[in-house]
């Protein structure tokens, strides 16, 4: 049991790669820095993997496992533990975080190999994993906030790590202004928490919620305040409606970073945090369906986007906002376990899609809008056919892992106790677009003719270190759904099954369900209706429609541009959320900070009162100094005049008196 006693190393590990290659990695060879930056992480998905050994070896009645290892903050009843538990949530996180790091750590020993701030790149990746796993394994609220901080923190570095480049910086400070304003939600409802439960330790919390009774639906109690106060951080940080804004401008950063940060992990956050709060939002239906109901609009509303985006980074930047839409549905609607088994298999085909993206834009010498591609399927046939396995994954083609986890939430949506008809629909709806906006990338990236000039643009497959990583996904694009296959065909979802002690704990009571109602279908009726159910079919519309637009009939596509002109500009455009942002809230702000904060409280009232004390004294000493002539009879003058003044004076009070 040496990992599950020393859980620190999962941590230390990372942390250590981030100092040593950012004090001295700018003066080794990149090998060294590859060693010590891949070397890390690999060494933590080591930990992991016998972490999970030995947690399979404890009984029941120790999970979750605790570690506390000091007392870190204590200030009167307030006090914090740095302290890392281990539940059945938390190794199913380790791995997804730690495996999918790894991959994009060794991708970039390829995809940056010619860029400068080598080791400090590596070292800005060593420091987010560290802060995403700190996250993970905080066993309170606290900690967990550190780890919840250190990732934006590092997503600010590691988007603007081109820092010369104007874009890039501002796309770094959207990204951190932006995420810090669901923050502040997010630690009022830490306080909140504390000042009810006397306690931010989940153990804690959890136990004392377990005797709460759920709140009414149409109703504002102290659990529903919490939960919507948490959410506030989610939906900044996992990119949602209205604070989604950040995340397509972080597009700007290197791709790699795209793909870690911005697709498998950082932003996966938030619905890591409403599973792990589930004893709380489980009894704060109202806190739920806020949930569920952000999640269903902004899978639909960014999916619209993604349909029009012309930069192939940009419409994996849409795609995953909308992914993390699904994530929050399937959580907002009681589904807590399928929410976080697409986390999962959305780590693997879309941190792929990222990555193969990435290996378009090496082959490509940079370029990235795809309207410039085309007819690049058989000159990097690696990079085609892992991207092509993610895309039919994150379409919900039958027998990919995406299909089992979406199926799962749509599922849940409609059938759920918490579930709506106009969720389900936003639901579906969002997965036909997915489908199309998908295969329409597919299609403009790797079929037709080229569209670049071939004398100057030299298209080559990229190298080992970065197309294995890409196999390695693919894979896991195509079998990592199948924990669930067997529930098709009547048995068990092993996935579900092996997260059910965490979800079932703390559950409020449910009504149970009368016979007469039931579920009578078989598991054959199940299955014909997984494989031929409307989200399947729309699944295949899109890609019809994507084939027909863009490769039989392309010109079908102009015609309904002109046609649908104002309606293709406003999504063309995002719907102007942008300019509507800059109009209602960024410009007044500038207008405020300029006009009244700078020229009116600063210039004019501090730097007024404090320049013009100096002014006057300055002008008074310049008087008085005119009365130090250095004649002797002018002296003398003053002081019988002073005299005289003096005695006048004294004369006035005494006849006063």
């Amino acid at each position: 049991m040496f990992i599950l006693h020393h859980l620190w190393l999962i941590l230390a590990l990372p942390l250590a790669g981030a100092a040593i290659n950012g004090l001295l990695g700018w003066k080794w060879p990149k090998a060294a820095v590859n060693s010590i930056g891949v070397g890390s992480v690999a060494l933590s998905f080591l930990c992991v993997l016998e972490l999970i050994r030995e947690f399979l070896q404890l009984g029941a009645s120790q999970v979750p496992y605790f570690e506390k290892y000091f007392n870190w903050i204590s200030a009167g009843i307030f006090k914090v533990d740095f302290a890392l538990q281990v539940d059945q949530l938390t190794i199913v996180m380790l791995l997804v975080v730690t495996f999918v790091s790894l991959l994009v750590h060794i991708y970039s020993t390829g995809y940056m190999a010619h860029e400068g701030g080598y080791a400090r790149f590596f070292s800005y990746m060593n420091l987010f994993v560290f802060f995403m796993l700190t996250l993970v394994l905080a066993a309170n609220l606290v900690l967990m906030f550190v780890g919840w901080e250190g990732v934006g923190l590092c997503s600010y570095l590691l988007i603007g790590f081109w820092f010369l480049k104007d874009s890039a910086a501002s796309a770094g400070k959207k990204a951190f202004i932006t995420t810090r304003i669901g923050d502040f939600g997010f630690t009022v409802g830490i306080l909140l928490a504390f000042w009810t439960f006397h306690s931010i330790d989940f153990g804690t919390i959890f136990h004392q919620a377990a005797n709460m009774p759920v709140e009414s639906a149409a109703a504002f109690g102290t659990l529903t305040v919490i939960c919507l106060l948490l959410f506030a951080g989610a939906i900044g940080k996992s990119a949602q409606i209205p604070l989604y804004v950040w995340l397509p401008d972080a597009m700007e950063g290197p791709t790699p970073v795209s793909a870690l940060i911005h697709a498998a992990t950082m932003v996966t956050a938030g619905v890591y945090m409403v599973a792990r709060m589930h004893p709380l939002f489980s009894r704060a239906p109202l806190a739920l369906f806020v949930v569920a109901a952000v999640g269903a609009v902004t899978a639909f509303y960014a999916a619209t986007i993604g349909v029009l985006q012309t930069d192939i980074k940009k419409v994996l930047a849409y795609s995953t906002v909308s992914q993390l839409g699904y994530m929050f549905l399937g959580c907002g609607v009681g589904a807590y376990a399928a929410g976080i088994f697409h986390l999962m298999t959305h780590a693997f085909f879309k941190g792929l899609l990222f990555l193969a993206a990435g290996s378009v834009i090496h082959a490509m010498g940079g370029e990235q809008d795809m309207r410039n591609m085309g007819g690049l399927r058989k000159k990097i046939p690696v990079t085609y056919w892992t991207m092509l396995a993610a895309t039919l994954a994150i379409a919900g083609i039958p027998g990919f892992a995406g299909f089992f986890s979406k199926d799962e939430i749509l599922e849940a949506a409609r059938n759920s106790s918490g579930a709506t008809v106009w969720l389900w629909v936003l639901g579906i709806v969002a997965a036909g677009l997915t489908s199309f906006y998908m295969f329409r990338l597919i299609f403009l990236t790797f079929f037709g003719k080229p569209r670049y000039d071939e004398h100057k643009v030299h298209v080559h497959e990229s190298p080992r270190n970065m197309t294995i990583p890409l196999s390695i996904l693919a894979f896991f694009s195509v079998v990592g759904g199948w924990f669930a296959a067997p529930h098709f065909f009547g048995g068990t979802d092993y996935f579900e099954q092996f997260l059910h002690p965490v979800f079932a704990a703390y559950a409020p009571p449910t009504p149970a369900i009368p016979p007469e109602a039931a579920a009578t279908s078989t598991p054959a009726m199940e299955l014909l209706h997984s494989l031929t159910g409307i989200p399947v079919i729309l699944a295949v519309l899109g890609l019809f429609f994507a084939w027909w637009f863009y490769i039989h009939k392309p010109d079908a596509a102009r015609r309904a541009k002109e046609s649908l002109r104002g309606l293709y500009s406003l999504v063309y455009n995002k719907y102007f959320i942008d300019e509507v942002y800059a109009a209602l809230i960024i410009n007044p702000l500038l207008w405020i900070s300029t006009n009244v904060l700078w020229h009116g409280v600063d210039e004019t009232l501090i730097d007024g009162t404090v320049n013009g004390t100096a002014h006057v004294a300055r002008g008074l000493g310049g008087q008085l100094r005119e009365i130090q002539s250095g004649n002797a009879r002018t002296y003398a003058t003053w002081v019988v005049v002073g005299a005289v003044g003096f005695t006048v004076l004294l004369i006035a009070v005494w006849m006063v008196r």
